[in-house]
């Protein structure tokens, strides 16, 4: 079943330029961000955006996250064509369709994991034809999530009593709690060291193991080499699509940097 299902999708910013002496009007400049991309998810993908700067990564990461619309062309989110969408459909599509993880985690300084992840949950409880969930029930889902991202003992502390890596954990669990279509990660492990990537990483495997589609957004080749497909926009356009036919296992990379920092330490 796809869940991305984007066709001939373009983006253009008109932007204004300051006339000159010897014109009376403004000139016209048109950006073209994205140029005509197709690209298709289907359940259970794990799928790395690359690309430079400029490369219109952040474009298509706004238009998957339904954070903007295409200038032209057709995005379908699990069956549902976002394309033409009103404000407040879009805000009901982030909030039960997509979890979002971002690199600076963007929890609140002063509520707890628990707190924080129940939050999506809470913004939904008024929604029509929603089902009825009281604070127990919001609860007893935030604590389930927190358990499966091995934060279970954790749930109670504030962002600042969590190291980076758990302060992302926290920030998954939150994208996970309303069981979205699919978690959108830009540049997920940006502010973490190389162990607590390493573990972020092997978490999203995990996760992608169990069914979740994840699609990640990262300049780094070493951290798409964990997923298991990767598509390069190159100057607004999709130039490459392949499947990771190395998939590198990241507990297994971590397991390793744990023996090899522990014979460095006993030998200083």
């Amino acid at each position: 079943m796809s869940v991305i299902e984007m066709r001939r999708i373009k983006r253009e910013y008109r932007m204004e330029t300051k006339k000159s002496k010897s014109k009376k009007e403004n000139n016209i400049v048109i950006v073209r961000a994205l140029r005509g991309v197709d690209f298709f998810a289907e359940e259970g993908e794990f799928v790395s955006v690359m690309g430079p700067s400029g490369s219109g990564k952040s474009t298509l990461m706004n238009i998957l996250g339904c954070l903007d619309k295409p200038t032209e062309g057709t995005y379908s989110l699990d069956g549902i064509e976002t394309s033409k969408s009103s404000a407040d459909t879009f805000a009901l599509i982030r909030n039960r369709k997509i979890g979002f993880v971002f690199q600076s985690f963007n929890l609140l300084a002063r509520t707890t994991a628990l707190e924080n992840v129940e939050l999506p949950l809470f913004y939904r409880r008024n929604e029509k034809n929603e089902k009825k969930q009281n604070s127990n029930d919001r609860k007893k889902r935030a604590v389930n999530v927190l358990e499966e991202v091995g934060l279970g003992e954790r749930m109670d502390h504030f962002p600042s009593q969590l190291s980076g890596g758990q302060q992302q954990r926290v920030a998954i669990a939150r994208a996970m709690v309303n069981d979205p279509a699919f978690i959108l990660a830009d540049e997920p492990t940006g502010n973490l060291d190389t162990g607590m990537t390493l573990e972020i990483m092997g978490l999203f495997q995990q996760l992608n193991d169990r069914g979740k589609t994840i699609i990640m957004v990262t300049h780094e080749p070493e951290l798409a080499v964990y997923t298991k497909r990767i598509i390069t926009l190159r100057d607004g356009e999709l130039v490459s699509d392949k499947q990771v036919t190395e998939r590198k296992n990241a507990i297994d990379d971590l397991a390793l940097w744990k023996k090899e920092h522990a014979l460095l330490a006993e030998e200083a």
